[in-house]
């Protein structure tokens, strides 16, 4: 999120991250921050918040404009509409002052929303290292740039995306019954009936979840195997999903 209004005040960018990765991206930063004066550190006195669909975009806007002393940034989601609205305040702020008439849900309500949405977020939905951005749907969510930057694997991902051959993607599936407590290993198989591989798990609560899956096998009766046990499952595309063009 860029803070400054004009290109003559001083930069402020803030970056979104896993917390669990918040000292590593500190990290990697100042590897290439050289020479510059430039200040990298958390914001610790802030908080950020989700407010999913059902609040109106007017009404948002509205409040916004009689706190905004409260609330340093509240804009749509940059990924998808049906994620709703990002909003960082300062910590302690009144949230029913900065959206009348809003209800504060709990962090397992966001990500079954996420969830249902097929909208992956931090590092246990996105292994570094092993999730790949065409596949974990970053160019539907505004996560890649085709005309600018350098970064390493660009020249795969664009010729994938030029090509236009994707053969597995992360998609919501919904199990038939809830998942156990029990951690889930990572990566734990995903298979058709008759026992050809699909894909794998990749995160999950209740009975919805996340998993990285091949196309061909989406519309076939699936199941995730747990210690010998198996969970049936059926995987659906996103309606907010570009529309492919028609021929």
């Amino acid at each position: 999120f860029r803070l400054h209004e004009s290109p003559e005040e001083e930069p402020h960018i803030l970056l979104e991250c896993d917390s669990g990765v918040l000292d590593a991206i500190q990290k990697h930063l100042k590897l290439y921050k050289i020479r510059r004066k430039v200040n990298i550190a958390p914001c610790l006195d802030l908080s950020l918040w989700a407010v999913v669909p059902g609040e109106r975009a007017g009404d948002i806007a509205r409040s916004l404009t009689k706190c905004a002393d409260q609330a340093l940034i509240l804009t749509p989601d940059p990924r998808t509409e049906v994620m709703g609205w990002r909003l960082i305040t300062k910590k302690g702020a009144n949230l029913s002052e900065i959206i009348p008439g809003s209800r504060i849900g709990n962090i397992q309500d966001y990500h079954r929303h996420r969830y249902k949405q097929g909208v992956p977020e931090g590092v246990k939905d996105l292994p570094p290292g092993v999730a790949l951005p065409l596949e974990s749907n970053l160019a539907y969510m505004n996560g890649i740039s085709f005309t600018k930057g350098c970064y390493i694997g660009q020249e795969l991902t664009a010729r994938t995306h030029h090509v236009g051959v994707i053969r597995k993607r992360l998609l919501p599936v919904h199990f038939s019954a809830p998942l156990p407590k029990d951690s889930i290993p990572e990566g734990a198989e995903i298979s058709t009936e008759s026992g050809k591989s699909a894909g794998k798990f990749r995160a999950g609560g209740g009975e919805l979840g996340i998993a990285l899956l091949r196309l061909a096998n989406v519309n076939e009766p699936l199941c995730l195997n747990l210690a010998g046990d198996k969970v049936k499952l059926t995987a659906s595309i996103p309606e907010w999903w570009p529309k492919p063009a028609s021929k």
